[in-house]
């Protein structure tokens, strides 16, 4: 079965940086769209970034940037780098994933669309 297991989060100072994984296992899907989502206090979870198996990605405007998604395959991790943290970067930060077409074929679907492969999350609180 897929799982996935994020880490690094944690409190951070505005202006500071952090860098969140999210491991994979069970994963044997050759084709798959991976993305970070987050969710802040009292507001709706929203998507950050996406990543697909050819390693094109997609930014929400609001990261746009400040923030890096990558993939280590040998390592079937995910990343996030996270740079210029805000305060309203504040919450707890979800990595997802689906198997399926990439970016590309999906268009503005992408926002959309439901992952069936979720972390746990992991917090993040930036203080100012």
């Amino acid at each position: 079965q897929v799982q996935l297991v994020e880490s690094g989060g944690g409190p951070v100072q505005a202006g500071g940086s952090l860098r969140l994984s999210c491991t994979a296992s069970g994963w044997y899907y050759r084709y798959y769209v991976m993305a970070w989502f987050r969710q802040a206090p009292g507001k709706e979870r929203e998507a950050v970034a996406f990543i697909d198996h050819d390693e094109d990605t997609l930014y929400a405007d609001s990261v746009k940037g400040r923030f890096t998604i990558s993939l280590d395959h040998a390592k079937n991790t995910l990343y996030l780098e996270m740079n210029s943290l805000v305060s309203e970067d504040t919450g707890v930060y979800s990595c997802a994933a689906d198997a399926g077409r990439p970016l590309k074929a999906r268009g503005k679907d992408i926002w959309t669309a439901l992952f069936g492969y979720w972390g746990q999350g992991t917090q993040v609180t930036v203080s100012s």
